[in-house]
């Protein structure tokens, strides 16, 4: 009989990222605050939201189609299937044939692309704003990131999660086209989760909405589970930034005290980004909307440095 260990593992990563990404988004909100000399809500508080949120009745419009009803549960259930594929707790996990970087990234696509289809499908003014804004951000941080992940797979010679998380723990980190790589990923990250300076999640005026300007006609459940997918997904951008570029502690065969110490490993290293972050975003000031194309420029140059640097001083 197989091992049911990988299973239930697979299983309690999804979980684990559906308990932990509000407690990190909370805690996100709360050093930034205690940083503005604010006393903030607590960790807590988006789970509070998200249970307010589940207790009132969705409203929808009565021009709505069913995209605008189905994207929902499709944002929230292609998040947590990323977060059964992203190498979390061990890297040998019955999904890991199928744990590739490119199709990672179509699934974040295929959230994006029915997102923005939602707030067009209503026909108000700033969801078509919103959509417009999410889609032109996205043809540029998409491809961006793209580069940065093939920079890791040159290295490791494979796009598989599983096996470039193999690869690097050996220690294959010390060279430029991965620092070129990590700083590249970190511009996408802060660009495709729409935190400062690309968007700030804190803010809903109309002329500097992007993320907001999309859900802007869902309520109640509708809305909690697109919150807190977004949520997940910050969570998830922080674990896959952890697993390609600073992944040890990831158990690499399923065991007990392995995945123990994983599970510990992890705890700390989401506790520093979700510290770190809020101390980054408060050394920038929110980008004009013209400038974003600048700043993913950036990225997308840091990217191809990682790739040329690889063939030029690597090889």
């Amino acid at each position: 009989m197989n091992d049911p260990l990988p299973y239930i593992l697979t299983i309690a990563q999804a979980a684990l990222l559906l308990l932990l990404a509000p407690f990190m988004v909370g805690w996100v909100r709360l050093v930034k605050a205690r940083l503005q000399n604010r006393r903030g809500a607590g960790p807590l508080q988006p789970y509070r939201d998200i249970r307010k949120l589940f207790a009132k009745e969705a409203v929808v419009a009565e021009n709505a189609s069913w995209i605008f009803r189905f994207t929902p549960y499709l944002v929230f259930g292609v998040t947590v299937l990323a977060g059964a594929i992203v190498p979390i707790l061990a890297v040998d996990l019955p999904l890991a044939p199928v744990a590739d970087v490119i199709a990672l990234v179509a699934i974040f696509a295929l959230a994006r692309f029915f997102v923005a289809l939602a707030g067009l499908d209503i026909g108000t003014a700033f969801g078509g704003m919103g959509s417009s804004r999410e889609m032109t951000i996205a043809s540029l941080a998409e491809p961006a990131m793209l580069m940065a992940i093939f920079a890791a797979s040159l290295i490791t010679q494979s796009t598989s999660l599983s096996t470039m998380v193999a690869e690097i723990h050996k220690g294959v980190l010390l060279k430029p086209s991965f620092a070129f790589a990590l700083l590249a990923f970190v511009l996408i990250a802060l660009a495709e989760n729409g935190r400062i300076p690309v968007d700030n999640p804190a803010t809903h005026l109309e002329l500097t909405m992007i993320h907001e300007a999309m859900i802007l006609e869902y309520s109640g459940r509708h809305l909690a589970m697109i919150e807190w997918a977004g949520m997940m997904k910050l969570m998830l951008f922080s674990l896959l930034g952890i697993a390609l570029f600073a992944p040890w502690g990831i158990a690499g065969t399923p065991g007990a005290g392995s995945v123990a110490l994983a599970f510990g490993v992890m705890a700390a290293k989401l506790l520093l980004v979700a510290t770190g972050l809020p101390v980054l975003e408060m050394g920038l000031a929110k980008l004009r909307l013209f400038r974003v194309s600048e700043f993913l420029g950036v990225a997308f140059l840091l990217a191809t440095l990682a790739i040329l640097s690889h063939f030029i001083l690597e090889r």
